[in-house]
């Protein structure tokens, strides 16, 4: 310590001895430092006022200056500003075209617009908020556009469903112009040369087949056309059907990947609609017009598969196609063949054939097999015969009611070859006589012969355009014929025959009348033969059974004037009123019997134009009819015993039926031919 203390007062030695030594140095440099004090002072309140002035001269550079480096900061942000809305302007723009496709049902392109969109524009400005808000929406919109083109896709399955008629008719109307083209041409070959070609069923509408884009960005669906008139041309089904919806739902789906679920979703509701459209309505046998919107409507239906089948890739198929014309062959024959046999008007029956013909004419331009068709006609011929039987039955019953049953007056040679003309009929004498006079049939002759030729007509009508041979409608329309004769008006005249006020004058007159339709058979069968071209010595060709009915009607006809003829002498023999125990002997024949020769003579006398075996047929049955009845009277139980005056006038009405007999009131016998029939009254009334 003491040491420290030392060496402490030693340094403080040498500091004092330094001060000293630099003390006036000091003082030299306080006095220094005094003397610039004061004029640093001065220079302090120089540079003071100076700053002041400058501060306030420059406050407003400054301020300018303030805004300069805003602007310079703001003109940054702009000019940064301006380059990010660059880069993102294009994405902006193609979600505003996005939107304005599909606010306009442009899906397809929107579609497109949104595959470039998330490939190719998102990528480069994903950083912003905006961005991932559109990529998260863009699923969004897919389904969005998906579901929009399908519901497109069910509007226009829904018009197509109620336009199918329209469609269906026109494709029809196109046909039968076709047709009737074709029967033109047929007709006139020579100015048929430049035929106008045939439309192919694969172009009837105008598109391109096998596109990959939509044909239309219009969503109509089926245009409307208004009605033409018959004599402009009928507008084709492409101008009646707008496919671009079902176009642009297919692409849509693809590019979605989805193609096999739009696929089975058309599929299936065609599927259905086929299903309804073949579900006829059930007064559909009521009128034609209800079978012709029924096959319209199928017609409209395959019209548009076929057209989507050969404008799309793998929509639908063949196969598909082809089982839907199986369910709806089968479907469309039963359907016929159930209201069909609800019609009894055989011109109805004769105009569904015709639009059963078009029909399946229709159908097959579009591929479509259609014999099945053609064989249900051939069942429908069979009961457009029944129906005609039917009316024909009506027409005979009216001729034969409405008949006088006399001959057919004739006062002028216009009359005469009027019915000539009607009836194949030729007799030398009766050309010769002079007017008036009369032809030996009635007027049901020359009307049945017609309406029988007026049957083979509508018979041969319903054979057209249903591909048969000759033979075949020669062969359809004699059967037919057949089944007129024997059963029809084999059954009007034995009706007319059995009625029970019938005359023997009504039933000579059948019987002259058939004989001369029996004749009138060949020229029947001359007729068929120039219509059908069909010569009746063909193998297997079918023979009029004309001269087997009328021959029948002429036996029934005769065998009611035998029974009629010996009902008359009934009647009179009941007024037979002999007194077997008179005594008087009278000296004339009865009342009775003098009116029943009478009668008998004037029945006998209109047998003049009969055949002469039914004439003396006829005499020898009443003659005989008339001794028998006698005969009965003489042997009746009641008569026990006879006086001379009885008997004389019996005898006295035996010789006036002897005396008829023998004055001959029917030509043709031999001599006491007719006397033969009274021979065992008169050997009883000897005895």
């Amino acid at each position: 310590m003491e040491k420290l203390e030392t060496r402490i007062r030693n340094h403080d030695r040498e500091i004092e001895k330094m001060c000293n030594f630099h003390y006036q140095g000091f003082v030299d440099s306080i006095t220094e430092l005094l003397k610039v004090r004061g004029e640093a002072q001065k220079l302090k309140n120089q540079v003071t006022d100076t700053n002041r002035k400058l501060q306030h001269e420059g406050k407003e550079l400054v301020i300018a200056m303030e805004e300069l480096k805003q602007c310079r900061l703001q003109q940054r942000n702009i000019s940064a500003t301006v380059d990010k809305l660059m880069l993102c302007l294009p994405v902006l723009e193609m979600y505003s075209k996005l939107r304005d496709q599909m606010k306009t049902k442009r899906h397809y392109p929107a579609l497109k617009t949104l595959e470039h969109l998330e490939h190719t524009y998102l990528p480069q400005v994903s950083h912003y908020r905006f961005c991932k808000v559109m990529v998260d929406n863009i699923p969004k919109l897919r389904e969005e556009i998906k579901d929009v083109s399908m519901s497109d896709l069910k509007d226009f399955l829904e018009s197509i469903r109620k336009h199918s008629d329209k469609i269906g008719e026109t494709a029809m109307k196109q046909a039968q112009q076709q047709r009737n083209l074709d029967n033109i041409i047929l007709q006139q070959p020579r100015i048929g040369s430049k035929r106008k070609p045939k439309k192919d069923a694969y172009t009837i509408f105008d598109t391109e087949i096998g596109s990959t884009s939509p044909k239309s960005e219009q969503d109509s669906g089926i245009l409307d056309v208004e009605d033409e008139e018959d004599d402009e041309e009928v507008p084709g089904a492409q101008d009646l059907v707008d496919f671009s919806p079902v176009y642009r739902c297919l692409h849509i789906y693809s590019v979605l990947g989805a193609r096999e679920t739009f696929e089975n979703y058309y599929r299936k509701q065609r599927r259905k609609q086929a299903r309804l459209v073949l579900q006829p309505p059930s007064n559909m046998h009521e009128t034609l017009d209800g079978y012709r919107k029924y096959f319209n409507q199928i017609v409209g239906f395959f019209v548009v598969e076929d057209h989507i089948l050969h404008t799309t890739q793998g929509l639908v198929n063949r196969a598909y196609i082809d089982e839907l014309w199986e369910m709806a062959l089968s479907k469309t024959i039963a359907a016929l063949r159930t209201h069909s046999s609800y019609c009894s008007d055989p011109n109805l029956v004769l105009d569904l054939k015709n639009l059963i013909v078009l029909f399946a004419d229709t159908l097959q331009v579009y591929g479509f097999p259609v014999n099945q068709l053609f064989d249900m006609l051939l069942e429908i011929r069979d009961q457009y015969s029944e129906t005609l039987l039917k009316k024909w039955s009506g027409i005979f019953r009216n001729i034969l009611d409405s008949d006088n049953y006399s001959p057919i007056p004739v006062t002028s040679e216009e009359i005469y070859k009027k019915v000539v003309g009607q009836f194949p009929f030729q007799d030398t004498e009766l050309e010769k006589q002079p007017f008036p006079k009369k032809f030996p049939f009635s007027e049901f002759v020359p009307k049945v012969y017609n309406q029988i030729k007026e049957f083979i007509y509508a018979c041969l009508k319903f054979s057209e355009d249903l591909h048969l041979s000759s033979t075949e409608v020669d062969d359809m329309i004699r059967k037919s014929t057949n089944l007129l004769l024997t059963r029809t008006l084999s059954s009007s005249l034995q009706n007319v025959i059995k009625r029970k006020n019938i005359g023997l004058t009504e039933l000579v007159q059948i019987i002259i009348n058939t004989t001369h339709l029996e004749k009138s058979c060949k020229y029947l069968e001359e007729f068929i033969t120039n219509i059908t071209n069909v010569l009746p010595e063909t193998v297997h060709t079918t023979k009029l059974y004309g001269t087997t009915t009328f021959k029948d009607a002429r036996h029934a006809a005769e065998e009611e004037i035998y029974t009629n003829l010996n009902q008359k002498i009934d009647q009179f023999l009941q007024l037979a009123d002999y007194d077997w125990m008179t005594g008087d002997l009278g000296n004339k024949a009865s009342d009775y019997l003098v009116d029943l020769i009478a009668f008998l003579r004037s029945t006998f006398a209109v047998f003049t134009h009969l055949p002469g075996k039914v004439a003396q047929t006829a005499c020898m049955s009443a003659c005989k009819h008339l001794a028998t009845s006698l005969m009965q009277l003489l042997l009746e139980a009641e008569v026990r015993q006879l006086t001379l005056g009885a008997l004389q006038q019996f005898n006295l009405d035996v010789r006036e039926c002897e005396q008829f007999a023998r004055s001959g009131p029917v030509p043709g016998f031999q001599e006491d031919t007719l006397q033969l029939a009274f021979i065992d009254l008169r050997q009883d009334e000897g005895h």
